[in-house]
């Protein structure tokens, strides 16, 4: 198994936010497959770059959301892999 890169784990925490559309902290964390140090690294990262929102429902419960600036992110890493696939680099 190789180690994930710090831009391939951000897009992989950004794809499971997409899947889920809303998602709580604690079942992010879970799929993320990272331990809880380096999730919260990436979490406040994510948050510092508005490429994720945290909202809270009326029973308070906290949940993670994909901004348009995430999505974005997801975008345009998938356009480099494309290329990088297309030119065999």
């Amino acid at each position: 198994m190789t180690k994930r890169g710090k831009l391939e784990v951000m897009k992989d925490i950004l794809e499971i936010i997409k899947i889920y559309n809303m998602i709580k902290p604690t079942h992010l964390l879970r799929k993320s497959k990272l331990s809880s140090a380096r999730f919260k690294e990436y979490y406040v990262e994510l948050i510092e770059k508005k490429f994720i929102d945290q909202i809270t429902n009326q029973k308070q419960e906290k949940y993670i959301i994909l901004t348009e600036k995430g999505l974005k992110f997801l975008e345009k890493y998938q356009s480099i892999i494309n290329f990088i696939q297309e030119f065999e680099l």
